[in-house]
């Protein structure tokens, strides 16, 4: 999926928004966004990810929070590129998850595409829908909620 229009990001721009750092960050790209509506990202998944040391080694398998984890971090972006005075002065923060599904294990060298779309969006309470894909095949799906604080 490319990216239309001005509206991505690259890692530079990300780590500019989001509090996140090494070995936590889940995404590498924004690849396209409407504020208030949806955002689309990937992240790389490489067996050099810190979870893979611990997490069935000799069968890797990313862990399914860290699936969510990337959810979460791109509607993260999504709340503060759709409410920008709040970048750098508040964290959103996870108010729930629910409906969640493991579809399809996730792999290293598997590239996670996410798509997270706009339920409702407050400054008080967001609600997002949220899917992971790999080879467009469906690896995952949640409802998310967050909160600024």
């Amino acid at each position: 999926m490319e990216a239309s229009g001005g509206n991505s990001l690259d890692i530079k721009e990300i780590l500019e928004i989001l509090p996140h750092r090494y070995p936590f960050v889940m995404v590498d790209r924004i690849l396209e966004y409407a504020e208030r509506q949806f955002i689309t990202g990937i992240k790389n998944v490489t067996i050099n990810e810190s979870f893979f040391m611990g997490h069935f080694p000799g069968e890797p398998v990313m862990p399914g929070v860290m699936i969510l984890e990337g959810m979460a971090q791109i509607g993260a972006l999504l709340a503060y590129k759709s409410m920008p005075e709040a970048i750098g002065s508040k964290l959103v923060y996870f108010a729930g998850i629910d409906k969640v599904r493991f579809r399809k294990m996730v792999r290293p060298g598997d590239q996670l595409l996410f798509r997270v779309e706009c339920i409702k969006m407050k400054p008080k309470l967001s609600k997002m829908s949220a899917r992971a894909y790999v080879d467009d095949q469906l690896a995952a799906e949640a409802e998310l909620m967050a909160t600024f604080g």
